[in-house]
């Protein structure tokens, strides 16, 4: 699969089947995660791994209820670790960079997923500190994200895209390209829907 066919056909998958992701699967997603660009390459990511159901079942609940999670095979939670890119970047850091390091991190993840058949959600809404409890994180950390990932269960539609065009600027902000923009570049590719 290429990498616009895989841009174009990942989904949020929120229904999986029982059939276990094998571990080699796992860590190509993690490998792909740590690929990622990061400020000042710090790569100040971690990726905790989460298969026990007890505990899985304990994030559905910090994550607002939101039991279909527990039914993954495998949870990662994305986190980061602030101490260097504070300490390099300062407060701009903390509050920008570790957000845009986890955030191209995470969507290496994803992609690698639907690339090989799999299915993942990025999940962004939790109780943070539950979520730290629950898998001992220390101080010092930010929880990003918690993923959970399975074989699908579901096949959603293509979700409604607004043009690029109706975001595109040339030179300054508001001013149209000139030259028209076709409503995606990538519709040539093969789609999964």
């Amino acid at each position: 699969m290429d990498i616009f066919e895989s841009i174009t056909s990942r989904r949020s998958i929120r229904k999986y089947i029982s059939k276990p992701v094998e571990d080699e699967k796992v860590l190509k997603m993690i490998d792909a995660a740590h690929w990622a660009p990061s400020a000042g390459n710090l790569q100040e990511w971690q990726f905790i791994v989460v298969r026990d159901q007890g505990r899985k079942l304990q994030l559905s609940e910090a994550a607002l209820g939101q039991y279909w999670i527990a039914q993954a095979s495998v949870v990662i939670v994305v986190c980061t670790r602030d101490e260097k890119v504070t300490r390099i970047y300062g407060n701009e850091g903390k509050k920008r960079f570790v957000y845009l390091d986890a955030g191209m991190a995470i969507q290496n993840m994803l992609l690698t997923a639907s690339s090989m058949g799999l299915g993942a959600c990025c999940v962004g809404s939790f109780d943070y500190a539950a979520v730290g409890r629950i898998l001992k994180i220390p101080d010092g950390i930010t929880i990003h994200a918690v993923i959970p990932i399975g074989y699908p269960a579901e096949k959603p539609n293509v979700p409604h895209r607004l043009g690029i065009e109706s975001m595109t600027f040339f030179e300054e902000h508001g001013r149209m390209w000139e030259k028209g923009i076709p409503k995606s570049i990538c519709t040539d590719y093969p789609r999964k829907v």
